[in-house]
């Protein structure tokens, strides 16, 4: 296949072949996910991230929280918010331990939705972690 002629301005560009899909280019509105953003496929679950995170640090209490969203499949800083909303309602004990943090779940405390208010934090885990 022959390249086209250049003309003044223009890059010469190649006739695609027959049975080519077209590129498409990539843009900003619509960027390749890392691996690390990857979502879970599920289009949605029963547990929300905040008990996803409450596990997970219940599970692994000294994790850095890069590694938790790895686990949940959200966002570094969506975690950081939610560790926040779990310490300021007191579901969380956040400790420093010289350049990290450790983090206690608080079992004892009751869950928050008035359906579910007569069990604690603890019994979810249970059930959750077996």
């Amino acid at each position: 296949m022959a390249a086209k002629k250049v003309t003044r301005g223009t890059r010469a560009t190649r006739s695609p072949e027959p049975d080519a899909k077209p590129k498409v280019p990539k843009t900003a509105t619509s960027p390749e996910p890392k691996a690390a953003e990857t979502r879970p496929t599920a289009r949605w679950t029963f547990l929300t991230n905040h008990a996803h995170v409450l596990i997970v640090l219940h599970a692994q209490p000294d994790l850095v929280l890069r590694e938790v969203a790895v686990q949940v499949g959200i966002t570094e800083r969506a975690v950081q918010r939610i560790v926040q909303d779990l310490e300021d309602e007191g579901f969380i004990r956040r400790e420093k331990v010289g350049r990290k943090n450790h983090y206690e779940v608080l079992t004892d405390q009751a869950l928050r939705h008035p359906i579910e208010a007569h069990r604690h934090i603890g019994d979810l885990l249970k059930l959750i972690t077996g």
